[in-house]
């Protein structure tokens, strides 16, 4: 786990870039707040907004990412106000709250703006909690939220946009076959508010003062989740990276978090391993995120042991309020979503194949590298969605060796579909019939895949004419990827087959 965290490959340094930014534009953040007179509570503030937008601002262009960072304190603002205003009425406060959880996620239905929109409110609400904020703080915070924005900004979009230079990344919706995304964000808004409920009541019998812990564990176990199966895993992950960070909070930030110049690059340490991690491993990315907030614990000087512990026991009361409500409360099935997403994977490398056919057979309009790029990240989903299936703690050995299998055999056809586009775009395999002939094949043997009640007997045939009639001339060696992926898809009919359709999910 250590080693995919720190060691993962990192294709054009990128998460070495987005997480050296984030340190940048979050000091910059904070020196600027600092050197405004702003108090410690305004700096923390202002630093945790600056973070949320370098973190939580997704869109896929860059005038898109400018835009969404535009209207963050337009959701912000009001939100961080009702906390404080709500702040001495304790019923009134904790409603709101979860109204705000279940909003938080429903705008998810709106694509990257309305998850980052959604993510920054209720961190507006949440630090209010966490800074006990009241009115009289109110045009403070404001100050110190705008400026960090444009901070942060300046350095996103001015001093190091790296995305200029790079492709547009191709962004892929849920497929109609899981629901829909809509139908979806709807279930987990709910699923999160009934969640939340239970975590604030079970949050407030440990402690009256840090309850919304259980609520923030509870309400970042949906972000970036799909099924039930997605969202106890990920409430593992974080418990697990919790008691880790507390592990090392101990050794690091109860004895030096006197020391300013040790706490601040601490936290600057904790900031880079969020953004550096968070990509590859969750658990490690909560590592940093407990270290970070242990050691702001100690700049406010309210850190000691017994928070700590406390922490880890409001973090449990949190996963467990999301487990209960994902399993029991309009439950979305592991098995539903990874169905969708395998056969939207399948149909993808249909459609490379006939690119590829259409570009071997003289078309200029052909585009195969377009959907390569798409595959990819189709890919990426599916391994989310089947990260239940083969966690190392699923029981299920059976289930477990037949998703193995799958995205092996995924990655397989990825990497065979990548190898056709660029034999596509050699001008000497561009007649050649053989080529085109292996595309038809691969077509039909994806429609067969994609097909149950005629999976067996189809591919069974489409095996058959794949061989090289005797006495034939030697295989171009263009050719290799053609048979390789038909082995794939021929291999692919088994785990898929043997459970219905797909592996069986939670």
């Amino acid at each position: 786990m250590l080693k995919r965290a720190f060691v993962a490959h990192d294709p054009g340094r990128m998460r070495l870039r987005f997480a050296s930014r984030a340190v940048l534009g979050i000091g910059l953040a904070v020196a600027l707040c600092g050197a405004s007179g702003h108090s410690l509570v305004a700096a923390i503030t202002g630093g945790l907004a600056a973070l949320l937008a370098l973190f939580t601002v997704t869109d896929p262009t860059v005038r898109g990412q400018a835009v969404t960072t535009a209207l963050l304190p337009v959701v912000g603002l009001p939100v961080l106000t009702l906390a404080a205003v709500l702040h001495d009425v304790p019923v009134a406060r904790d409603l709101a709250f979860l109204a705000v959880v279940g909003a938080g996620v429903y705008a998810r239905r709106w694509g990257p703006r309305g998850h980052s929109l959604g993510v920054f409110g209720f961190m507006a609400y949440f630090s209010a909690q966490f800074l006990h904020t009241v009115p009289g703080q109110l045009p403070e915070l404001y100050a110190a939220v705008l400026l960090s924005l444009v901070a942060s900004s300046v350095v996103r979009f001015g001093v190091w946009c790296y995305e200029r230079r790079l492709a547009v990344p191709v962004a892929v919706a849920l497929p109609p076959g899981a629901g829909g995304l809509g139908r979806i964000t709807t279930r987990q808004a709910v699923q999160a508010a009934l969640g939340a409920g239970f975590a604030l009541a079970v949050g407030q019998l440990l402690s009256d003062q840090r309850w919304y812990w259980a609520v923030g564990a509870t309400w970042w176990v949906f972000v970036a989740t799909t099924s039930r199966g997605e969202a106890v895993v990920r409430g593992f992950r974080r418990f697990l990276g919790t008691v880790l960070g507390i592990g090392l909070g101990f050794a690091v930030a109860v004895p030096l978090h006197h020391e300013p110049v040790v706490a601040a690059v601490v936290v600057a340490m904790g900031v880079f391993g969020i953004f550096y991690t968070a990509a590859v491993s969750y658990t490690w990315m909560m590592l940093a995120v407990t270290v970070m907030a242990s050691m702001l614990y100690g700049l406010l000087g309210v850190l000691d042991t017994d928070l700590l512990v406390l922490r880890v026991t409001e973090t449990a009361a949190g996963a467990l309020g999301a487990v209960l409500a994902v399993l029991f409360v309009l439950p979305v099935t592991t098995h539903a979503v990874t169905e969708a997403w395998v056969e939207r994977a399948l149909r993808c490398v249909h459609t490379c194949t006939a690119e590829a056919a259409a570009r071997l057979a003289g078309s200029e309009d052909a585009d195969p590298p377009r959907h390569v790029a798409e595959l990819e990240a189709i890919l990426g989903r599916v391994r989310l969605s089947l990260a239940p299936l083969v966690h190392p703690l699923n029981p299920m050995k059976a289930r477990k060796r037949r998703a193995r299998q799958v995205l092996a055999l995924l990655d397989d056809c990825a990497r065979e579909v990548r190898g056709l586009a660029s034999v596509a775009a050699d001008p000497e395999a561009s007649h050649d019939v053989r080529l085109a002939a292996a595309c038809w094949r691969v077509e039909a043997a994806v429609e067969a895949l994609t097909d149950a009640p005629t999976v067996g007997r189809d591919l069974r045939l489409d095996s058959a004419t794949a061989t090289e009639p005797a006495g034939a001339e030697p295989v171009h060696a263009h050719l290799a990827h053609l048979h390789a992926l038909e082995r794939a898809l021929l291999e692919l009919a088994v785990p898929l087959r043997r459970s219905g359709h797909l592996p069986a999910g939670t």
